[in-house]
């Protein structure tokens, strides 16, 4: 059996895992297990569909990044999907669709996963020398404060009576952000 995983980071990337779960379903997938979530969290229909797999089974993705976070979280996949007997689809791999029941596609898999962190390293890198370049040149100013601007209507929020957890729910705000604009001074 071929199980499908597909993923984007936000619930707004709708025709993002529309495409995904197509291109899997049109691969072959007979199964396809999709999520909206950040890679860093709990990945739950990734779990599910991991532990669904038995010997014999592949599991198909449409882009490593959409499996793992690093090179070492793919391969670390990779390998225990391999021990147990279970394949890896990656459909879009330069070009290339690589099945891991071939050694030459293993190979592949290592080499271009590797490729990728690098890439998106000195992607990092220079961003990071932009930023600073920007705020030597007092052109960058960071993110602008989306909580701090709304301080004194927080506080008189509360003062008059509302919770901090329905007033965060109503500004569409973390909690948390609401309890620090109270503790700091105005």
């Amino acid at each position: 059996m071929i199980v499908g995983y597909a993923r984007t980071s936000t619930t707004d990337q709708t025709a993002g895992l529309d495409a995904q779960e197509r291109d899997l379903a049109r691969a072959g997938a007979d199964r396809v297990y999709a999520e909206q979530i950040s890679s860093v969290g709990k990945r739950a229909k990734l779990t599910e569909a991991l532990a669904f797999l038995r010997e014999g089974d592949a599991l198909m993705v449409s882009k490593p990044d959409r499996l793992a976070r690093s090179t070492a979280e793919l391969l670390a996949i990779e390998t225990d999907l391999s021990r147990r007997g279970v394949g890896l689809i990656v459909l879009s791999m330069g070009g290339e669709r690589l099945d891991t029941r071939n050694p030459t596609s293993k190979l592949m898999l290592t080499i271009l996963g590797g490729v990728a962190t690098w890439e998106r390293e000195i992607m990092l890198e220079r961003q990071r020398e932009g930023i600073a370049k920007a705020k030597g040149e007092g052109k960058y100013k960071g993110r602008k404060p989306t909580v701090a601007i709304q301080k004194a209507a927080i506080r008189e929020a509360v003062a008059a009576g509302e919770k901090p957890t329905s007033l965060a729910r109503r500004l569409g705000v973390a909690r948390s952000s609401v309890y620090r604009m109270l503790e700091t001074p105005l």
